[in-house]
């Protein structure tokens, strides 16, 4: 299986460990990650149409050394899956996401016919974030995770695509999981007040990438990066699809 991420530092955080995950699971999963810092929808549209190989070029989580182009990723290959974000400080902005958002779905459809289009939801910034665009969102992480959610689930419907909860696993995470209130002393999923923690945040984003796209079961897979215990993995994990599990049902 094989998925390209058109992204920034957030799917970046997102795919850190899936391909390590995956194969504890016995899958082989490569992914694919275009990297630019912060680079928004807008932003992967005009390189888009300007064809501008600007982009590192990660594979399974590690660096190439290789600068690429929109149109060069997706022609290495079929994908089964492609997914898009938007950058993390206009997540909760609707009025940012079209019609870039629209453009470069209709790139990467006609591009890998084959592949199913994914949004990929990031997440709130900690509640202590010195980010500069908190205060976009008077610095109140409930009400980013609020905005976001809704925007985020606004793109997938208007483009058809499907869509990867971290967001919303994150935030039901911090609020349910005894020990990760970080407002209360616990500990923060963000290792800056906006990326993911290494190596708890980014173990749980790849859980729910696998959950979501692959059908496997969190709690199936045994990978163990550097610096977690065993005891967090089977909490994470544990957690992780029994987010998944409710919001499914409900």
């Amino acid at each position: 299986m094989r998925t390209l991420s058109i992204g920034n530092s957030f799917s970046q955080d997102a795919c850190a460990y899936l391909h390590q995950a995956a194969a504890s699971a016995g899958l082989d999963l490569e992914c694919v990650n275009l990297y630019i810092g912060g680079c928004s929808l807008a932003y992967h549209a005009e390189n888009l149409r300007e064809n501008r190989s600007n982009y590192a070029l990660e594979i399974n989580g590690q660096g190439t050394g290789r600068t690429i182009s929109i149109p060069e990723a997706l022609g290495m290959g079929e994908y089964d899956f492609v997914t898009l974000q938007q950058a993390s400080h206009f997540s909760g902005k609707p009025e940012t996401y079209q019609p870039h958002l629209g453009e470069l779905a209709e790139a990467c459809r006609k591009a890998q016919p084959g592949a199913r289009l994914m949004i990929h939801e990031t997440w709130a910034y900690e509640t202590d974030s010195t980010h500069g665009a908190f205060p976009d969102y008077g610095c109140d992480q409930r009400r980013m995770y609020d905005l976001l959610r809704a925007a985020y689930l606004d793109a997938a419907r208007s483009t058809g695509a499907g869509f990867i909860p971290v967001g919303d696993v994150v935030q039901r995470f911090r609020e349910t999981v005894p020990g990760f209130d970080y407002a209360h002393g616990g500990e923060s999923l963000c290792r800056d007040g906006f990326h993911l923690a290494i190596p708890a945040g980014r173990y749980l984003a790849a859980l729910v990438w696998l959950e979501t796209l692959c059908g496997i079961d969190a709690r199936d897979v045994t990978f163990l990066p550097e610096g977690l215990t065993e005891e967090k993995r089977v909490l994470i994990a544990e957690a992780v699809h029994r987010i998944l599990s409710e919001e499914q049902g409900g």
